[in-house]
């Protein structure tokens, strides 16, 4: 099994709308074929010094193995994504762990 988890840093600018649209481009990438799972979250309402809270949207992707999230790296979802919402974040932290 491989996590793959995303934190997103939205830019302070943008609108409700394009938030909804890039949490809707987010749901978008389940259908990509090797993903088991996926949960898309934003920051819970706990306050303790140890708990980053200042990302915008976190996702967390569950692959079979280290090839499922090669496919899902070049796979065209993936990519349309990125093309169309790269604009609205101004960072971008990965975490992948086996």
């Amino acid at each position: 099994m491989l996590t793959h988890h995303v934190l997103f840093w939205l830019k302070s600018d943008i609108t409700e709308e394009q938030k909804t649209a890039f949490r809707a481009g987010l749901e978008s990438l389940s259908k990509v074929e090797t993903i088991k799972s996926i949960y898309i979250g934003t920051p819970a309402p706990i306050e303790r010094p140890v708990v980053d809270t200042t990302y915008t949207f976190s996702l967390v992707i569950v692959f079979e193995d280290l090839a499922g999230h090669d496919v899902y790296q070049v796979h065209p979802i993936h990519k349309a994504f990125l093309d169309e919402f790269r604009v609205l974040f101004e960072r971008v932290v990965i975490y992948d762990a086996q």
